[in-house]
C-alpha cells in the first residue's frame, strides 16, 4: 500500500519535480512504477523472511516484524506531516500491525500453553 501511494503521488510529477525531490536514480531505474525496497534503496529479497520451522521462534520473528513495521509507519506519518490524503492510509496501517502483534501475542501464548501440556507430544521424526 505504501509502494501504491508513492506511485500516486509520483506518477504525474515532472522530470525536474522528481529530481528535485531526490529521485532521479529511482526514476532511471524503475520510472514511476513501485519497486519494493527500503528507504535506503535496497531491493527486497525473501532473505528477510525469518522462517525457523519451530512455532515459537516463527512467531517471535512475527511480533518483531509487526513492530519495525509500525514504527515504520509513524515514521512515515511523521514525514507527511499536513496530508490527510497519505497520513490517514498510513494510520490504518499501523493500527493494523498493533491488532496483527496482538494477534500473534495470542497465538504464542496458545502455542506455549500447548507445549506445557504434559499430554502433548511432538515428533520430528528425527532417527
Amino acid at each position: 500500500m505504501v509502494g501504491t501511494i508513492v506511485h500516486q503521488l509520483t506518477k504525474n510529477a515532472s522530470i525536474e519535480e522528481i529530481e528535485k525531490a531526490g529521485l532521479g536514480a529511482y526514476y532511471t531505474d524503475h520510472g514511476v512504477d513501485v519497486y519494493p525496497s527500503s528507504a535506503a534503496g535496497v531491493p527486497f529479497t525473501a532473505a528477510y523472511i525469518a522462517a525457523k520451522g519451530d512455532p515459537i521462534a516463527n512467531l517471535q520473528e512475527d511480533l518483531a516484524a509487526e513492530q519495525k513495521a509500525r514504527a515504520t509507519y509513524e515514521k512515515l506519518i511523521d514525514l507527511c506531516r499536513d496530508n490527510p490524503d497519505v497520513i490517514d492510509p498510513l494510520r490504518y496501517l499501523r493500527e493494523r500491525e498493533v491488532v496483527h502483534f496482538q494477534r500473534f501475542g495470542e497465538a504464542l501464548r496458545g502455542v506455549q500453553d500447548k507445549l506445557a501440556d504434559k499430554k502433548f507430544y511432538m515428533n520430528n521424526n528425527c532417527k
